[in-house]
């Protein structure tokens, strides 16, 4: 499937210059166009600016309206999906912070009570929101008061259909986060990546991507100037470039082998494919038509879904990637119904997806590295590295699931397991491989404490030195290794370092903060100002584009089976 996928630069807000650096490892969020085209979260210091967000705080009361600890409370989006979930202190009191305005639901639950579902509105004009949630026995909630959000630890079960109804989409704003706005746009990244992962070698791939076409261009080409008329020499060479990718050069060759058999499904649906990938959607829809009226299956269904995405239909797009796998549970339908629910936020419902497809495709690295992007996007972190950990033991040699296993690591909140090892392995394994290295340095000084282990530091250090040393790009690598010098005092240094992380990413925002900060402990204060200026001008632009682009990505509501719609917010 070739769907469009955009990028989601990196801003954070405004900020406090001058405040104290700290020596390592913290979380901040840049925008990345060099060696890294995703969402990350690097080293930053105290002087980094703090992120302004709507809180929604309140409290868990018992039955006798005293404060309830240790409750589980739940912030849902309004059409269902979870999005945080907490649980209340000694006082009853919670906190959640999300990175947008919307419409939410709040729960609690403790032991054999729970509370009545509360509706609100966050807006982006108040900085906070209080809420009581009151504990009451679950037989005195009607049915037509609660809606109890999904939980995390609640299986969807798929016998003959799925225990779930994507009903609708919504606004972005909806979307919220699970932590912090840094997490939600990993995960967002971490989504768009799942589309273009390819399927393993071992596993059947769909007809239009190859109908045994074995010979080589030239031997293709030159049958078919020994019969421009033939069926079999237009069809043969149009598959071979649908095959690599030259749509328009397929295009002609498969619309030559239609005109001489127009009945041929294989031929067709190729030419259909074809358009698809050429971004022609109209004759795509005009020859899937064509096809569904003669047959019915799951390929067809599959391509109908695809279609649909393109169209900007997402709501009939699942619903026919849902009937491919209805019609054949195989490895790549499974793998586009999880997807495009993990696209549009149905998060627990994509990852359900992908545990049945791992269940029936235990060794697809792409559907594990799916379900541990799924896993991520739920807060369920230590769960996603170790599902990206299985991945990258099913072949060693792939990249892939390194990469997603070094995103999740600096975006997470705190080191995850079996990631460092792994992470090692990749750079051993990929010696030429900037970002294995990079990777590598970032999980060695994310686990530092302080004191940090000056042995650590060094290999880091090294690692970093490498990562530049291949790619001359790779800002981040750059920024980074100003990181380390401006943590020793080597101020100069680092205003060199962070220069060339400009130079190499002229839009990197956090390289121009840091650099301001570099400036202002070296006494060029006119210097630093200018930096921070830019810093600003960027974060205004790139806060600009993240919200154009989620506004282009609507979030699908689910209702779960015999679950009713959450009363409308006051």
């Amino acid at each position: 499937m070739n769907r469009q996928r955009g990028k989601t630069p990196e801003f954070s807000n405004s900020a406090v210059v001058g405040a104290r650096l700290r020596l390592l490892f913290a979380v901040a969020m840049i925008l990345i166009r060099g060696c890294l085209p995703f969402p990350t979260v690097l080293a930053q210091d105290s002087s980094a600016r703090p992120t302004m967000s709507i809180v929604i705080h309140g409290t868990v009361l018992d039955t006798a309206h005293h404060g309830a600890s240790d409750a589980l409370v739940r912030l849902a989006a309004d059409g269902g999906s979870l999005i945080l979930q907490t649980k209340s202190d000694a006082a009853g009191a919670f906190v959640f912070s999300v990175s947008g305005p919307g419409r939410y639901i709040l729960t609690a639950e403790s032991s054999a009570l729970r509370s009545r579902a509360v509706a609100l509105t966050a807006r982006s004009q108040e900085s906070q929101t209080q809420v009581e949630l009151v504990l009451e026995a679950a037989d005195k909630i009607s049915p037509g008061s609660s809606a109890k959000p999904p939980s995390p630890g609640e299986a969807m079960e798929f016998a003959d259909a799925p225990k779930f109804t994507v009903a609708g989409v919504t606004d972005w704003t909806a979307a919220g986060g699970h932590g912090s706005d840094i997490i939600l746009r990993t995960s967002e990244t971490l989504a768009r990546d799942t589309l273009a992962l390819k399927p393993d070698s071992g596993t059947p791939v769909p007809r239009a991507v190859g109908a045994g076409v074995s010979e080589d261009e030239g031997k293709l080409r030159a049958s078919l100037a020994g019969d421009t008329g033939s069926f079999a020499a237009n069809h043969q060479l149009g598959e071979f470039y649908l095959r690599a990718g030259r749509y328009r050069e397929a295009i002609p060759l498969l619309e030559s082998a239609y005109q001489i058999d127009p009945a041929d499904y294989g031929n067709e649906y190729s030419l259909a494919t074809a358009y698809k990938d050429a971004g022609d959607l109209s004759r795509t829809r005009e020859h899937l038509q064509r096809l569904l009226k003669h047959q019915e299956n799951a390929e067809l269904h599959r391509l109908a879904g695809e279609l649909d995405e393109g169209l900007g239909d997402p709501l009939a797009a699942v619903h026919e990637f849902e009937q491919a796998v209805r019609m054949e549970a195989s490895e790549q339908n499974y793998f586009e119904w999880g997807s495009e629910l993990l696209l549009h936020r149905a998060v627990w419902q994509a990852q359900e997806v992908f545990k049945k497809g791992t269940e029936a495709y235990p060794e697809s690295v792409r559907m594990l590295t799916a379900l541990g992007t799924a896993l991520f996007a739920g807060a369920k972190y230590e769960d996603a590295a170790l599902r990206l950990c299985r991945a990258s033991d099913l072949n060693p040699a792939e990249p892939e699931p390194y990469m997603f296993l070094g995103k999740v690591e600096l975006a997470a909140p705190a080191s995850l397991p079996c990631v460092e090892a792994k992470l090692a392995q990749f750079a051993q394994t990929h010696p030429e491989n900037s970002l294995a290295n990079y990777f590598y340095a970032m999980a060695i000084l994310k686990r530092q404490k302080k004191p940090a282990d000056a042995l650590d530091l060094r290999q880091a250090e090294a690692l970093l030195n490498r990562a530049v040393t291949l790619d001359n790009k790779c800002a981040d690598a750059y920024l980074q290794l100003g990181n380390l010098q401006i943590a020793e005092h080597n101020f100069d240094k680092a205003i060199a370092l962070y220069g060339r992380a400009i130079e190499a990413n002229p839009n990197l925002g956090d390289a121009h903060y840091r650099l301001g900060v570099a400036y202002d402990r070296s006494g060029e204060h006119a210097k630093a100002m200018q930096e921070y200026q830019r810093h600003d001008e960027i974060e205004k632009e790139q806060a600009a584009e993240v919200e154009r682009q989620r506004r282009e990505v609507k979030q699908f509501t689910v209702i779960l089976e015999g679950q009713p719609k959450y009363p409308p917010a006051q």
